[in-house]
């Protein structure tokens, strides 16, 4: 197909595009825009860099995830699929990389990745593609044997993936493993299947929070091995949020272990008072949560906004799960419903927990907020991300607009039947 060819080709094809998801990752852009702006003092004033420079950096990196999302729109379905095999491929190699001394680490943590200069996250592909590739299996299933095999196969996957990634970033496992769960259940796998895993699951994360608590945490024992050190990290954060909630407000005191924790907190304290917040530019805590343009990026919105800009947020990205679970549900492909499923899925529960941790209900786990926490990784995947289900939305429309036109063409072949 020659160029004048692909031309005419979006043509044709924008008048099925779905211009609420436009309308929903607009929403989010304007937001991140906002909030960055305010958010990131700290960051300015920890680099010595210009107000507007890390604005226009992260903006340089939506505007190419906007362009992204504008080409994934036109692309079929079944190439992303095939696209999502290789990808995943590509993730696993990326994730052992990290482990090399190509891996970076970022607070105690080896989950990013130096290539030519750029550093990401693999996991952030990794999650992704198994999304793809989960979607894909899970829609061969038609009897009883298909359940066993590609239950078992989605699994093994899962496994690996979730477990090379759970040496680095805990949480991003326990939410890529619980996003496939739920694949599952949509898919109508027994829950024999999937129920047994997750208690067993469960199951082991209980018994290795004990035994890490009982022979690393208490004695204060000290270790080099990058996994167990990560694991006295985890527990160290639970056990902090345990005795947090446990401590009068009379007592409380700051220290270098809950200091970010607890700014968050005052924060969300601060923007309580009144229900549209100190109004955006007036937040005080910006300037000392070190955090403030990534994982507790939501602290500064409810400072700024209140609980009015706090609840629209909030809402804003249940509509996207929404939109998903309302159009996927007149979708004709299995496959595409579950990957748009999972897609929206994994947006929105991203988005809960990251909340969740700005306030205070979960221990910190790192999770930026979709679009608009600071992070070009994060901003290309989540613009794939509405890129892929724009795609899919686009091709089922389009489908059922020519199925009915040829039903209407039928109707009107019938020949009149003139009765005596």
């Amino acid at each position: 197909m020659n160029i004048q060819g692909i031309k005419q080709y979006i043509r044709q094809q924008l008048q099925y595009i779905d211009r609420t998801y436009w309308v929903l990752f607009t929403a989010l852009i304007l937001v991140a825009s906002i909030a960055l702006f305010s958010a990131s003092s700290f960051f300015v004033f920890q680099k010595g860099s210009s107000t507007l420079g890390p604005i226009l950096s992260q903006m340089m990196f939506i505007v190419v995830g906007v362009g992204l999302a504008f080409v994934l729109q036109f692309v079929p379905s079944k190439w992303i699929r095939y696209a999502g095999y290789f990808g995943l491929l590509a993730s696993v190699v990326l994730l052992m990389l990290t482990f090399s001394p190509l891996g970076v680490e970022i607070n105690g943590s080896k989950r990013w990745l130096n290539l030519f200069g750029i550093t990401f996250q693999p996991s952030e592909l990794a999650k992704l593609t198994l999304i793809i590739v989960v979607s894909d299996l899970l829609s061969k299933i038609k009897t009883q044997e298909d359940q066993r095999k590609y239950f078992g196969i989605v699994m093994g996957i899962t496994l690996i993936i979730c477990g090379i990634i759970f040496i680095g970033n805990l949480s991003t496992a326990i939410l890529l493993g619980g996003i496939v769960v739920l694949l599952t259940i949509l898919a109508r796998v027994h829950v024999k299947y999937w129920g047994s895993l997750v208690v067993a699951i469960v199951v082991c994360l209980i018994c290795g929070y004990h035994f890490v608590n009982e022979a690393y945490v208490k004695p204060n024992r000290k270790m080099e091995n990058q996994l167990m050190r990560r694991a006295i990290t985890w527990v160290g954060r639970i056990n902090d949020m345990r005795e947090e909630n446990k401590t009068p407000d009379a007592e409380f005191r700051i220290t270098d272990d809950n200091y970010q924790s607890s700014h968050a907190k005052i924060a969300v304290a601060r923007g309580g008072k009144s229900p549209f917040g100190v109004l955006p530019g007036n937040s005080i805590q910006r300037d000392v949560l070190p955090q403030a343009y990534a994982d507790y990026i939501f602290a500064i919105i409810v400072e700024e906004w209140g609980i009015i800009g706090a609840l629209g947020l909030i809402l804003l990205y249940l509509a996207i799960l929404f939109r998903a679970c309302m159009k996927s549900s007149r979708y004709a492909n299995y496959s595409a419903m579950l990957m748009v499923m999972g897609l929206a899925l994994m947006l929105t529960c991203q988005a809960l927990m990251s909340m969740m941790v700005s306030v205070g209900i979960i221990p910190v786990t790192g999770q930026p907020l979709p679009m608009i926490s600071r992070g070009g990784t994060s901003a290309l995947i989540t613009s794939i991300y509405f890129g892929i289900i724009m795609s899919v939305s686009r091709e089922q429309t389009e489908l059922g607009t020519r199925q009915q036109e040829a039903i209407n063409q039928s109707l009107d072949d019938v020949p009149d039947i003139e009765l005596d």
